[in-house]
């Protein structure tokens, strides 16, 4: 099973989604940012590594929420997803179609890939945040 983390980064009660890119897998469909665990790599160092590779902005790694197991028809990945704080630099779109912010309550509707929809169901009332 391939490990994968993602970033939960909420700013002013929203979370922040990336659309996957043409050509890619999961072509069009949105998706916490985040990406694939090296060898050697912890969960923590890949999210650092992973968000200044495709946001281009650095984050503090907070609390995780429980790993989610997906299994595509082509591959199974366990999502570990992670609750995020941005430290420095705006979010830019390096290596997705798109970026955009999402209220809570939209989620449901974006069009998430099939993990994603498992992490966006444990996210609840952000507006304090």
């Amino acid at each position: 099973m391939l490990e994968v983390v993602c970033a939960v980064i909420v700013k002013d009660g929203r979370v922040l989604l990336c659309r996957r890119a043409a050509g890619s897998h999961l072509a069009g469909q949105w998706e916490f940012p985040g990406g694939k665990v090296e060898d050697g790599e912890g969960p923590e160092a890949a999210l650092d590594r992973e968000i200044r590779e495709e946001l281009g902005c650095r984050v503090e790694v907070g609390r995780p929420f429980v790993p989610v197991e997906h299994h595509y028809p082509e591959i199974a990945i366990r999502l570990r997803p992670y609750r995020c704080r941005l430290l420095d630099g705006a979010p830019e779109a390096l290596e997705h179609e798109e970026i955009a912010w999402f209220a809570p309550g939209d989620l449901a509707e974006a069009g998430l890939a099939g993990a994603d929809e498992g992490v966006a169901a444990q996210i609840g009332d952000l507006s304090r945040e």
